[in-house]
């Protein structure tokens, strides 16, 4: 990436910045959180920053062991929310979660093309195969990875073919003629397939605006598929090196697909602690985890990795020594293989791995400081070409993300590492930027 390439944010809907005890803040609005002048008032402020998007992700299951402390995955459906929001906004990108492993093809692309009409042309795919929730869709157990993987590429094949099968060109509206649309250019989609049997078309034409992809993950099989489809990946990449190497393989394989490398883009989260001074955002991080699970997290570990710290002494170092074959089936082999990484490259003790956002969280990229550091930080990851961009997953309290949209942004801004306005109107306009 040139230093002069502008970078693409989104923004995570998820409320990140009220996770762990920061909901418990005086200024949280924790009552606000299933309304939608919540995240109205929330979208706004990111489309006055002129993010590329908003971006909610979603769960299709509940833990309700962590419901005691926080809200965990408890959220409204990101669709119908970002439906709402769509109302009260005018360019921001709106990109919403939906899982290839659960619903119909049909029902998913009615419903990302209707909020395509919704919102002028702003409508995003944010496509996830999902680790957990089978039991809810009459599952005895989650396909494996591949045949996850194998299933979403057919089912995005199937939404694309839906939206083509009613094309925007096909509606005349001819008041004067009586001709409502030519219906020679509607034709069945009449996929048959491994998972799926789809005659089509969609009963709703397609939006003159099309409508980017999106693909969560960085697996093997999510890499190959993400690079065949998506306009932009979302992942976890906890250090520069991460990112570099894993865009590049993006672009390699975006390539052996007939695809021009710059037509994928890497846009890691970054969870982002800020605060007046470094001391008060590391204040910030520690208050934030006051409570956090122990136990839980030794589980995860071992849930990962294989390895058991439960009853190690906390300033034990860790080395890659210690790490036993790795487990067959991980909940998440990306978020497994990131975990192993980090021990077999740096030397920690136990109470500094349990502080790791590979332990703690999703993985993902992680400041902690002003925002200036923030600036320089990204500043050095866009100069080394390890991004193209990145989702905003601000923490700790709600001034830390108004920080992120009010002053970081616009410092990036000024420093044309990101736009100073839409020259837009809706979200591919944004990505193509």
């Amino acid at each position: 990436m040139s230093v002069a390439a502008k970078l693409h944010v989104g923004m995570s809907l998820a409320p990140t910045w009220l996770s762990g005890e920061a909901w418990r803040r005086a200024d949280s609005d924790i009552g606000g959180v299933f309304s939608s002048d919540y995240f109205v008032d929330l979208a706004q402020r990111a489309e006055a920053a002129y993010v590329d998007f908003v971006f909610r992700p979603d769960t299709l299951f509940l833990r309700t062991e962590g419901l005691e402390t926080g809200g965990g995955f408890a959220s409204m459906d990101p669709t119908m929310l970002l439906a709402a929001i769509a109302r009260e906004t005018s360019r921001v990108g709106l990109l919403s979660t939906v899982s290839t492993t659960f619903l119909p093809p049909y029902v998913v692309a009615r419903q990302i093309q209707s909020l395509n009409w919704l919102s002028n042309g702003r409508a995003g795919w944010n496509i996830v195969t999902a680790l957990e929730g089978h039991e809810n869709f009459g599952l005895k157990q989650m396909p494996s990875p591949q045949e996850r993987y194998e299933r979403a590429a057919e089912f995005t094949q199937v939404v694309r073919q839906l939206w083509a099968s009613f094309p925007n060109e096909a509606l005349k509206l001819d008041r004067e003629s009586g001709r409502f649309a030519d219906s020679s250019l509607v034709r069945p989609v009449a996929h048959e397939g491994p998972h799926f049997s789809v005659k089509g078309p969609l009963n709703l034409p397609a939006h003159a605006s099309r409508i980017p992809l999106v693909q969560a993950g960085a697996s093997p099989e999510g890499r190959d598929f993400a690079s065949s489809v998506a306009d932009a990946v979302f992942a976890s990449t906890p250090d520069m090196q991460a990112a570099i190497e894993l865009r590049a393989d993006l672009r390699r394989r975006a390539e052996e697909h007939g695809r021009r490398a710059d037509e994928v883009k890497l846009m890691p989260g970054l969870s982002l602690y800020l605060a007046s001074s470094r001391k008060e955002a590391l204040e910030l991080f520690a208050e934030t985890h006051a409570r956090a699970n122990r136990a839980r997290a030794f589980a995860s570990i071992r849930d990962m990795t294989g390895l058991d710290l439960s009853e190690w002494p906390l300033t034990r170092i860790v080395t890659a020594s210690d790490l036993p074959l790795p487990p067959e089936t991980p909940r998440s082999r990306t978020h497994a293989n990131l975990l192993r990484r980090l021990i077999e490259r740096e030397t920690l003790s136990v109470a500094d791995l349990l502080q790791r956002p590979e332990v703690m969280g999703s993985g993902h990229w992680q400041i902690i400081g002003t925002v200036e550091d923030a600036f320089e930080t990204i500043r050095e990851w866009a100069q080394a070409s390890a991004i193209d961009g990145f989702v905003a997953v601000p923490g700790g309290s709600v001034a830390s993300m108004r920080l992120v949209l009010e002053q970081l942004l616009p410092r990036l801004g000024d420093a044309g590492l990101f736009r100073t306005g839409y020259s837009g109107h809706t979200f591919a306009d944004h990505l193509a930027e």
